[in-house]
């Protein structure tokens, strides 16, 4: 009899686990969204109801937690970069896209450094959010790069880590709101090509 390398698919969640996996998600969220996304992830457990063991068999790493805390921003940008690869300008659909990110990294303080300090690991669960923008993000830049707006020695990964020392730079300075858009325009000014658009 043949063997299958098929893997069985994962089985549905009791309903106690599923509520205590969606609580443990609402107060990840609302903890990392006040702390950081350092917060105690007793605390995490400790307001959802359950106990510490909980949190970690429904969430092995931290790495874990923030990466399912982050899916439904990821699914917005994911989407927002689909709309703007069809965007007449491709170096300004390039560039609105790399802000929104820098906009969602700063709405969690330490987001942008785990992203950038897992960037090239691909067993970190975060894997599952860099790996998808960096798609994303390799499309509009090579609309940019063939509209001759952006330099063909440009990569996405660089671009990426750029745009979350931006976002790191701006949660280190909370009182200049402006900060991450002056130095997302600083930089950009950099990758014109000589041929560019005004981005």
């Amino acid at each position: 009899m043949a063997s299958s390398t098929a893997q069985t698919p994962p089985r549905p969640m009791r309903a106690d686990a599923r509520r205590n996996h969606d609580r443990l998600l609402n107060e990840a969220r609302v903890a990392f969204a006040k702390h950081g996304t350092d917060a105690s992830l007793e605390d995490v457990a400790r307001r959802a109801g359950v106990g510490i063991g909980t949190l970690y068999r429904h969430f092995p790493t931290r790495h874990a937690l923030m990466n399912a805390v982050f899916q439904e921003a990821l699914a917005s940008l994911l989407t927002r970069s689909r709309e703007l690869a069809r965007a007449e300008h491709p170096c300004r659909g390039l560039v609105e896209w790399l802000g929104a990110i820098i906009t969602h990294a700063g709405e969690y303080r330490g987001l942008a450094q785990a992203l950038m300090s897992t960037s090239r690991d691909e067993t970190s669960a975060l894997a599952q959010c860099n790996v998808p923008l960096r798609e994303a993000g390799a499309v509009l830049l090579a609309r940019a790069q063939v509209n001759g707006a952006v330099r063909p020695d440009v990569s996405i990964d660089d671009l990426l880590q750029l745009t979350n020392a931006i976002a790191l730079a701006a949660e280190q300075a909370p009182d200049d709101p402006e900060l991450a858009g002056r130095l997302l325009t600083l930089t950009l000014q950099g990758l014109k090509g000589p041929h560019a658009e005004a981005c």
